[in-house]
């Protein structure tokens, strides 16, 4: 079937293909790029069988094919011959699997190029690796960075996940949630019923949303560009490119239409006195992927200076997760959702514990959403520095948790099915009292510590060459995200990533305020998606451009738009909170933590959009609040604790 469908449909786009790219094999096994050769040289033949030998004589191996096609491949009534379509089939199919892994690459290419070349030398990593380790953690100091080698990242491994299943073998008997069958050995987590909130939260929530000025979301991103000036952060390209009359009032429009995803030929009929040539100007000509980013980083820096955020959290924690994004068919990103069953990309977003957007890629539908996870991380420039990110299941692999560790990161992602996930023993003879029907049976599943310690130089290459630049975490999540017998670099991150999935599996079913905390973070991510597509009402929800690279940056757009929202919400609630602190009404930060920046009731999408505001000049705003926040924080790290 795959044979007659590469015939009639995509053959000749195929070999042309093959043909244009300069291929190499990033290891000594070139048996896929041999086998492409020498279908290459049958190219033109219409027979259905072909010689299994090329022309120096030598057999063609086809070892790299399963057994199933290798039974396809060679009929016992043709020896010495080769299925002419089926082998084609099959070489291709490999092809593509390799050009995932990394196994062959493309030279001059970008995603596809040789990784391995990209990597810093280990003579450069080495003159690096003290300050790295005590960077990210790993080391608690230089002294100690000086000691820190393979066995002691093999023993310092070992000691989280032997502390990890001890500990969590001890507490077993005391757990209330956590419960392994005596007779069948499944083990199952008490499900409860969400908290309800606090009384006194939700009375206060509606008076701070009945007493919320009335917005416009116009006026709302012009306030927040005279106090913040991310708007600074745009303009043109070079000094030869046009200037624009009033920046200011464009570049506020400009955030606002295409924010909104209204467009500037639809918004110029609709605001008045800006043009849509200047408004596409603005967006698309003066506003780069990288100027967004930095006013985004302006906003959150001014955002997570409030006070009022105190309660909410201290920024050390964030969520990622996506959410579908409706576009255009004929595009080269968008890919049709199998879950919502139309065409669109994912915007995948980093929240802070904060309510603020810290970072969003676009990425297609059918991308594992866990390759963006780090690089999200990583590119956020703001003050806000999360060291801990959760997940649902589409956030975590192997090498993921590998990856997260190695910079620095805890990922502790929310998983689906844990109970078919395989618990790795620290040895094959450790025995655990209560939970070791986790671990399946005696003697299998083991960590490979002499694969950790071997490729210990490996492992900090890869690492410290992602931390100066030299290759990007996504470029690298792809090549890893497929199982390759040939890169021992993902055996080694698999080997690592068996370790930290293990101890923080341990650590979920054993802390019951650990797992609240991931809910609620998750919660926070699928409350600020509904939030931005609120704010994303032009064009039914549908992205009008089908360049992917104005695609990101209408989604860099509309988070800039909500984070503004989410700033100014926040200021608003602040003055709220003094009105009623005024007026002898209990404040409690207890219950601010309740009530998140999300509100809508207050703004105005539609109607006239009146450029009045841009001209006003906005009173300064006040960050403090007279409330104990630090008393807060002490019950909620005990809560976390407990």
């Amino acid at each position: 079937m795959v044979a007659r469908f590469l015939l009639k449909s995509d053959r000749a786009a195929l070999f042309d293909l093959a043909g244009l790219l300069e291929l190499m094999a990033t290891s000594d096994d070139r048996r896929v790029l041999d086998a492409l050769a020498h279908a290459q040289r049958h190219r033109d033949k219409t027979r259905d069988y072909i010689t299994d030998r090329d022309p120096s004589g030598a057999p063609i191996d086809i070892g790299f094919a399963s057994e199933k096609w290798r039974t396809a491949i060679r009929d016992p009534a043709h020896p010495g011959q080769l299925a002419r379509r089926h082998f084609e089939a099959c070489v291709f199919v490999h092809l593509a699997a390799e050009l995932r892994t990394g196994d062959i690459a493309v030279t001059g290419a970008d995603e596809y190029a040789d990784w391995n070349a990209q990597l810093l030398s280990w003579t450069d990593c080495a003159a690096k690796l003290p300050g790295y380790l005590v960077e990210v953690g790993l080391a608690e100091n230089l002294e100690a960075a000086g000691r820190y080698d393979a066995t002691a990242f093999r023993e310092q491994l070992f000691g989280k996940l032997t502390q990890a299943a001890t500990s969590a073998d001890e507490g077993y008997p005391t757990n209330e949630d956590f419960q392994i069958n005596p007779k069948t050995g499944v083990a199952s987590i008490k499900r409860h019923r969400r908290r309800p909130g606090r009384t006194s939260a939700a009375k206060l929530e509606q008076l701070i949303k009945a007493r919320m000025p009335q917005r416009s979301l116009l006026g709302i991103v012009a306030r927040t560009a005279y106090w913040l000036e991310w708007w600074r952060r745009f303009g043109p390209a070079s000094g030869s490119d046009p200037k624009l009359a009033d920046p200011f009032g464009k570049y506020v429009i400009a955030t606002f239409v295409y924010g909104s995803n209204m467009g500037p030929y639809e918004a110029a009929r609709h605001i008045h006195g800006i043009t849509a040539h200047e408004l596409f100007t603005a967006g698309s000509r003066h506003a780069t992927i990288d100027k967004l980013n930095e006013a985004i980083t302006d906003v959150v820096n001014g955002h997570a200076r409030l006070d009022l955020v105190r309660a909410w959290g201290d920024g050390t924690i964030a969520a990622a997760d996506g959410t579908h994004v409706e576009t255009w068919l004929d595009n080269l990103l968008a890919e049709t959702s199998i879950r919502f069953g139309k065409p669109g990309g994912i915007a995948y977003h980093h929240i802070s514990d904060l309510y603020v957007a810290l970072f969003t890629h676009f990425v297609p539908c059918g991308v594992w959403e866990a390759v963006y996870i780090i690089e999200g991380l990583l590119a956020n420039a703001s003050e806000v520095q999360p060291k801990v990110v959760h997940a649902d299941t589409q956030g975590q692999s192997f090498p993921i948790y590998t990856l997260a560790h190695l910079m620095g990161f805890e990922l502790m992602p929310r998983v689906r099915h844990w109970k078919d996930l395989i618990f790795y023993r620290p040895t094959a003879s450790t025995r655990y009292t209560h939970i070791d029907t986790l671990f399946g049976e005696v003697g299998r599943n083991t960590i490979d510590w002499e694969l950790i310690q071997t490729h210990f130089r490996d492992l900090m290459r890869v690492a410290i060459s992602i931390r100066e630049g030299k290759v990007s975490s996504m470029t690298l999540m792809r090549r890893l995200s497929s199982n390759s017998r040939r890169n021992h670099i993902y055996q080694a991150f698999r080997e690592v990533g068996r370790v930290i999935r293990t101890v923080q599996l341990l650590r979920f079913l054993s802390d019951a305020p650990l797992r609240r905390r991931v809910t609620a973070a998750t919660n926070k991510v699928e409350s600020y998606n509904g939030f931005s597509q609120w704010l994303q009402f032009g064009k039914r929800g549908v992205l009008g451009d089908n360049d992917p690279a104005e695609q990101e940056k209408l989604m860099k757009f509309n988070q800039l738009l909500a984070n503004c929202v989410i700033f100014h919400n926040t200021l608003d609630m602040m003055d709220v909170i003094r009105q009623l602190q005024a007026q002898g009404h209990p404040v409690s930060p207890a219950d601010l933590a309740e009530i998140a920046p999300y509100l809508t009731e207050h703004l105005t999408r539609f109607g006239e959009y009146s450029t009045d505001e841009l001209t006003l000049t906005p009173e300064d705003f006040d960050p403090h609040l007279d409330l104990d926040f630090e008393t807060l924080r002490a019950e909620q790290h005990t809560d976390t604790a407990a």
